[in-house]
């Protein structure tokens, strides 16, 4: 491929104690966490709301996990009060919500923690020194802006700033490198009276759920009375290719027309098309290679680590990377998540949050769901800031220092 250099002054826009590079679950932990620990942060976002695929691609519930925890237990009080949280933080939930509630209490949320928030501000490449991470450049509305800080946070969900900085990473499965195919969600709503069905050009008829793009429905109407949230289109490709994710904007939107004349024409005779999200969830891209990589046999064998940083009992949960239907789905007892898969090999002042972390392909398709990104975005901002604080490398600072501002900021670790 041919390339070019580019080289070009880039002016310092702002310096922080941490930056954060993405504002979906892990990011806003980490902002959160960080700011609670003192420190003065930033945090960019590429598009113009905070939540991820929970708001920006209407992933609008949150899936079930063993271990309520910190700010992720916090939000759902806050965004759900109505749902019920377990004693003691045992026992999984499965809330709804709705997502334009969460992107402006997000918004407010931020706002009385102290975080400035950068939207429309897309990372764009590092600034480095040697191996150590002194910048990042953003492209916004103003042009190429530079931001400084002491630690850096990735929480982009493909390791953007780590794999720019250097770090190597893989993706996708270990035989080929198919990741979990696309998602575009959408919503329905009951109008209360039979509705006008238009399948538009180009759409299919689909006549049976086995011909159904994950062969299987999948909805749920747990939350405003009437809503139903629909998780049904399947598209193949990897969401961190130019081509792949373009492809699947075009034909992930052709399938929400059909699957929703489908449910027209099968139970849900009442209800219209009433909100598709601005672009197609994405579950799986990079996974930057760390000081330790979560695998299979840990999630299985329900592993514990004294540098545990989160913990989950979310399924194996792995959509068919070739696109057709068909889902590996295997329960999981409860394991723990090491500080160390959060360490990208070979770079200094970065720490890595959220689906890209340091994992193999099945012990990723456990640990991406958003309960998970919150608890490792959150312990993320305190070691960032405890590496701050004390003039530390990453790799150097103190465990039983980390667990115990966790536990200050109300995150509880099950026992195994």
């Amino acid at each position: 491929m041919a390339s070019y250099a580019f080289e070009r002054k880039v002016p310092v826009y702002d310096r922080a104690d941490i930056v954060v590079v993405g504002g979906g679950p892990a990011g806003v932990a980490s902002a959160i966490a960080a700011a609670r620990s003192g420190k003065r942060v930033i945090l960019a976002e590429h598009s113009g709301q905070l939540g991820g695929m929970g708001t920006l691609a209407n992933v609008s519930i949150f899936m079930g996990v063993g271990n309520v925890t910190g700010i992720y237990r916090e939000i759902v009080s806050e965004v759900l009060p109505a749902q019920g949280l377990p004693d003691h933080h045992e026992g999984s939930i499965w809330p709804q919500f709705n997502p334009f509630r969460l992107r402006h209490y997000l918004n407010e949320k931020l706002e009385k923690e102290g975080v400035e928030v950068l939207f429309h501000a897309g990372f764009c490449g590092t600034v480095m020194e040697s191996d150590q991470v002194k910048a990042v450049v953003l492209n916004t509305r103003e042009g190429l802006l530079a931001l400084e800080a002491q630690v850096f946070i990735d929480c982009t969900g493909d390791g953007r700033v780590a794999i720019d900085a250097g770090a190597s990473y893989t993706t996708g499965r270990e035989a080929d490198g198919m990741t979990q195919p696309m998602t575009l969600m959408f919503m329905m709503q009951n109008t209360g009276r039979p509705v006008r069905r238009e399948l538009p050009e180009g759409g299919y008829r689909y006549e049976d759920v086995s011909e159904l793009p994950q062969g299987r429905l999948l909805h749920w109407e747990q939350g405003d009375e009437g809503t139903l949230l629909v998780n049904m289109t399947r598209v193949k490709g990897n969401g961190a290719s130019v081509k792949d994710v373009s492809r699947a904007e075009k034909e992930a939107l052709r399938q929400v027309f059909s699957v929703a004349d489908y449910l027209q024409r099968n139970g849900f005779e009442n209800y219209i098309l009433s909100h598709v999200p601005g672009q197609t969830g994405v579950r799986e891209t990079n996974q930057i290679h760390g000081e330790y990589v979560l695998a299979e046999e840990d999630v299985v064998s329900g592993r514990r680590f004294p540098d545990v940083v989160a913990q989950t009992n979310y399924e194996i949960d792995i959509h068919n990377p070739d696109g057709r239907g068909g889902t590996d789905e295997r329960k999981v007892s409860g394991y723990d998540i090491p500080y160390r898969c959060l360490l990208p090999k070979g770079i200094r002042g970065l720490l890595v949050a959220g689906r890209a972390i340091s994992a193999t392909h099945v012990a990723m398709s456990s640990m991406r769901v958003q309960a998970t990104c919150y608890a490792l975005g959150q312990s993320a901002g305190i070691a960032a800031s405890l590496a701050a604080e004390h003039g530390l490398p990453l790799s150097e600072i103190n465990i039983d220092e980390l667990h115990r501002e966790l536990e200050r900021q109300d995150v509880r670790f099950l026992k195994g």
